[in-house]
């Protein structure tokens, strides 16, 4: 995570490009992509665990 001064920084130098009307819309744009990107890796996530039990399985009633 950023630490204070460069959080504020970072935050003034926006500012400086975007104007602050524009801050706002940039920061639902940021939180919806990391909404996106979160549920992306969760269903990647989610698959990967699928194939791994599938595998598992397998195995199981191979070795039956």
């Amino acid at each position: 995570m950023l630490d204070g001064p460069v959080f504020w920084a970072i935050l003034a130098v926006a500012l400086l490009l975007f104007g602050g009307s524009k801050i706002p819309e940039l920061a639902r744009g940021l939180g919806k992509a990391k909404r996106e990107f979160k549920k992306a890796s969760e269903e990647v996530e989610s698959e990967v665990r699928n194939a791994v039990e599938e595998d598992e399985r397998r195995k199981v009633i191979s070795v039956i």
